[in-house]
């Protein structure tokens, strides 16, 4: 799945179908977490939404239609067990503040999870360490002294963090950091407007 393009101008890939299980986490906006789904179904795959505010998926969840349909919404810790396969493959997004439930949805083989978060919380300190990615928006200077060490970033990328332009993300794997502008398509701008940072609240 194309997730943008990177300084360079080349495509930004994120492989979320794998054999293996894979966490992602995602600090930053519902916009983009938004048009991560549009994409990932549009790889024939089920996105599986665990959320707080159903209301600002639901849109993007009747759009996105289809017999099973591929975009369905759960509520916090309701998320049904989902049978992922090779030929089924499944992405996992929750949804659900600064503090998921603690029944939490596990990653698995063919079933990818997104954690987004708005903001950094004291307790989140082991998401990033345990994600295979982090993807990082812009956040305050004090998150951004917290993630180069949760992160192990170079300072002169976390002092960037603060003046990220909304759509772009640092994604992070241990091996790397890249970052990468996502701009939306004709559809995906009709369906969830301008990139942006800031969200309705829970």
């Amino acid at each position: 799945m194309v997730v943008g393009v990177d300084a360079d101008g080349r495509p930004a890939v994120l492989g979320v179908h794998r054999a293996d299980p894979y966490e992602v986490t995602l600090i930053g906006g519902l916009w983009t977490a938004q048009v991560l789904a549009v994409r990932v179904v549009g790889t024939g795959a089920r996105v599986v939404v665990e959320t707080g505010r159903a209301a600002a998926w639901t849109t993007l969840a009747q759009a996105v239609g289809g017999d099973p349909p591929g975009l369905t919404l759960h509520g916090p810790g309701r998320v049904p067990e989902q049978r992922p396969s090779a030929h089924g493959p499944v992405l996992v997004v929750r949804d659900c503040g600064t503090r998921p439930p603690r029944r939490r949805v596990a990653a698995a083989p063919w079933q990818c999870v997104l954690t987004l978060l708005p903001c950094l919380g004291p307790e989140d300190r082991w998401l990033p360490a345990r994600s295979s990615v982090t993807g990082v928006q812009r956040v305050s200077p004090e998150e951004a002294g917290r993630l180069a060490r949760l992160l192990h970033l170079p300072a002169e990328v976390a002092a960037a963090l603060p003046t990220l332009a909304d759509g772009v993300t640092l994604w992070c794997t241990r091996r790397e950091q890249r970052l990468v502008a996502t701009e939306g398509t004709e559809m995906e701008m009709g369906l969830l407007g301008v990139p942006r940072r800031v969200d309705p609240t829970y």
